[in-house]
C-alpha cells in the first residue's frame, strides 16, 4: 500500500497536480485502530469488493477487482477477528485455505484473548466439501462446517471421519443466520468477519444480523452478468446503514458502514 488516506478529514483543498500533506502509507497498527471490533458485544462485520458497476467478481474470483491495498486491509481484517464465515461455493470458487498467523498482529491477539489465528467456519447445506484440503487438515486453529439438522447425514459423517467438527445451526437442510451467528458466539467467536459469498452475505442482510460492511469500491468496469456483493430475496424495506469512514488510494475507495 503506497497512499492510504482518510478523504473525510476538514482539511483545506489541494491543487490539481499536488500532494496532500496527510497522504501517507498506513501502518498495520494504525489500520488495526481504525477497524477495531466494539467491546463486549458480538458483532458480525462484511468485508466485500465491488467494481464500479456492481460486479463482485471477475471471471468467477474477487481477486481480478481487488488491489494490493485491498488486500493489506483485507489481511488486517481478518487478523482482528476470532473466525471467518464463508459460504461454501466461495470455498471452492477462491481455494480457500486456513488462515495464518501474522507476527504483526501476534501481541495484539494475545492481547484480545484470541488464538494465533482466526477460525474457519464453512456454512453449507450440502457439505459438497474435499475434506482432504488444507483448510481442513492443516489449520491452527479447527474449521468448523455449519448446516442444519437436516443436511445429507453420509456427508456429515465424512465429515467427522476426516476431523472436521459439524455445528448443527438450523432445522431444516441448512444453517440459518441468526443461529450461525450465535453458535459461534457459544463458542467465544464474537468478532465475526464474513467474507461472503454474496448468496452467504444476502441472508446474513435478509436476517438483520449484519452490523458492518467494510466495501471496497473499484475502480474497473467490468460489464457482463456477475454477481453483486449480496444475493438472494430483495428485502421488503431497504436496511438502512450509516457511513463510518472512507479511505482512498489509487481510485480505490475503501468505505466502513454500521447498520443504522
Amino acid at each position: 500500500m503506497r497512499r492510504l488516506f482518510p478523504v473525510t478529514d476538514p482539511t483545506p483543498p489541494v491543487p490539481e497536480g499536488a500532494e496532500r500533506p496527510d497522504a501517507r502509507e498506513w501502518t498495520l497498527d494504525e489500520l488495526a485502530d481504525a477497524y477495531a471490533y466494539p467491546e463486549g458485544t458480538t458483532w458480525l462485520r462484511g468485508n466485500m469488493v465491488s467494481s464500479l458497476d456492481g460486479a463482485a467478481q471477475h471471471e468467477g474470483r474477487s481477486e481480478p477487482i481487488s488491489s494490493a491495498a485491498d488486500m493489506r486491509i483485507f489481511g488486517t481484517l481478518r487478523a482482528l477477528a476470532d473466525v471467518i464465515v464463508v459460504g461454501a461455493e466461495t470455498v471452492r470458487q477462491e481455494q480457500y485455505r486456513p488462515a495464518r498467523a501474522r507476527a504483526a498482529f501476534a501481541e495484539r491477539r494475545r492481547a484480545a484473548g484470541q488464538g494465533p489465528a482466526p477460525a474457519v467456519a464453512v456454512v453449507s447445506a450440502s457439505l459438497d466439501l474435499d475434506f482432504s484440503l488444507p483448510l481442513f487438515t492443516e489449520p491452527l486453529v479447527p474449521t468448523l462446517v455449519l448446516t442444519g439438522a437436516a443436511a445429507p447425514a453420509g456427508r456429515v459423517r465424512a465429515a467427522e471421519r476426516a476431523g472436521v467438527e459439524v455445528v448443527v445451526a438450523g432445522d431444516g437442510p441448512g444453517a440459518e443466520p441468526v443461529r450461525v451467528v450465535r453458535a459461534l458466539a457459544g463458542r467465544g467467536l464474537v468478532r465475526q468477519l464474513t467474507e461472503g459469498g454474496p448468496r452467504l452475505l444476502g441472508q446474513f442482510v435478509a436476517a438483520g444480523v449484519l452490523d458492518e460492511l467494510c466495501l471496497t469500491v473499484s475502480p474497473l468496469m467490468t460489464a457482463g452478468d456477475a454477481q453483486r456483493i449480496a444475493g438472494g430475496p430483495s428485502l421488503a424495506v431497504p436496511s438502512r446503514f450509516g457511513l463510518v469512514s472512507i479511505l482512498e488510494e489509487d481510485g480505490f475507495l475503501f468505505t466502513r458502514y454500521r447498520r443504522a
